[in-house]
């Protein structure tokens, strides 16, 4: 199996329960393994900021799948939970985005690896420090997750209640 790494998203609905089912479809899912769940981040919107504040994972997948078979898996989860793609950076139901494969880069119409924009997005790499496979002091993007960082970019740890709290 090769080890991948995804982000989720969702700021449509009931944010959390869609988190959770696509962690289980995920499960479910022919050739892929759920093998570390980060905790649950709420952070402000980025790019087309009037919309509702997100909820942020990430998980650490084992896949027997290829890059581009993993993407389509997701994507298909995207649209079987409701996605919409209507406008760039807008309100989803759900958002799966595929980060890294093994030591993977590629460039295609299609797949992009490492994902693009990962790098300067604190909202992806703070939940993706949590389930990231290496030691801590190997993490590339440690400046992006500092509690500072978390402060400026406006991510905070999520619990139903509305209070600063570790979940999993």
């Amino acid at each position: 199996m090769w080890e991948a790494y995804a982000a989720l998203g969702a700021n449509l609905g009931d944010r959390e329960a869609s988190l959770r089912e696509a962690i289980r479809r995920l499960s479910d899912a022919q050739g892929i393994e759920v093998r570390r769940i980060s905790r649950i981040y709420e952070t402000d919107p980025v790019g087309y900021t009037e919309q509702p504040a997100f909820l942020n994972m990430a998980v650490a997948l084992g896949t027997s799948l290829s890059p581009l078979e993993l993407l389509r898996a997701m994507l298909g989860i995207e649209k079987e939970m409701g996605r919409v793609r209507d406008l760039r950076w807008g309100p989803r139901v759900i958002d799966l985005d595929l980060l890294l494969y093994e030591d993977v880069g590629m460039e295609t119409d299609e797949l992009t690896l490492p994902h693009p924009r990962m790098g300067e997005r604190s909202f992806v790499l703070v939940p993706l420090k949590d389930v990231w496979a290496g030691e801590e002091a190997g993490y590339p993007w440690k400046e992006w997750t500092t509690e500072d960082a978390m402060k400026r970019e406006g991510i905070r740890i999520w619990s139903p209640e509305g209070t600063a709290g570790e979940r999993s």
